[in-house]
């Protein structure tokens, strides 16, 4: 989904570059490999549109995006109606990698009756891979409610798929200094130390 207007951003978020190279241009380049049957990408953005095309997605003219994420979904569901699940991914996740997409699309394959949802040490992110049961939910939201309503609404249906790196539930934010970790041991020992203290507090 490529169709935000960057209101709090301040500007088209989408083409803001990370590492020299747009975000929408990196989203591409890590879901494309993941060799989906069919992929889209919805944008009001003619040259996201003609980007998504040369990666080898179907692109979709969102004439509603002034709606909300809600006119997204819709539009690229309603060419996904004939399968049996669809993978949700926005755009602003600069470090996600294609092999943890590959892993969520396995744990999907294996039992394709439940929400899937990349994660970090039980955190939901997205992408997010609904199953065909629910895109009738997914459909019928409005505005600027995202998927995120469907799976409270479901969440004995939700299975976490661990990602290979903190870094890739990472959100771009324009102002605030987003820094790659540079060894997952130092998130590790951070979460520790944060069990710790939360230990100790009940102790007491």
């Amino acid at each position: 989904m490529a169709s935000g207007f960057g209101r709090r951003f301040g500007s088209n978020k989408l083409l803001a570059e990370v590492d020299g190279v747009p975000l929408y241009h990196r989203a591409m380049a890590a879901l494309a490999p993941a060799e989906f049957d069919r992929a889209v990408v919805c944008s009001p953005y003619p040259q996201i549109l003609a980007a998504g095309e040369r990666f080898g997605f179907l692109p979709l003219y969102n004439g509603g995006a002034a709606e909300g994420i809600s006119a997204s979904i819709r539009l690229g569901l309603a060419r996904m109606s004939d399968l049996d699940g669809v993978l949700f991914a926005v755009c602003d996740q600069p470090w996600l990698t294609t092999k943890s997409i590959i892993r969520l699309k396995k744990s999907f394959l294996e039992s394709p009756d439940a929400i899937y949802a990349l994660s970090w040490q039980g955190r939901r992110g997205n992408p997010v891979v609904f199953p065909a049961d629910l895109f009738g939910e997914l459909a019928a939201l409005t505005g600027d409610t995202g998927g995120g309503a469907v799976i409270r609404r479901h969440p004995e249906r939700l299975r976490l798929v661990e990602a290979f790196s903190p870094n890739e539930l990472l959100l771009f934010r324009k102002g605030e200094i987003i820094k790659k970790v540079s060894e997952d041991k130092i998130v590790d020992e951070l979460f520790d130390e944060i069990k710790k203290i939360l230990v100790e507090r009940k102790m007491k």
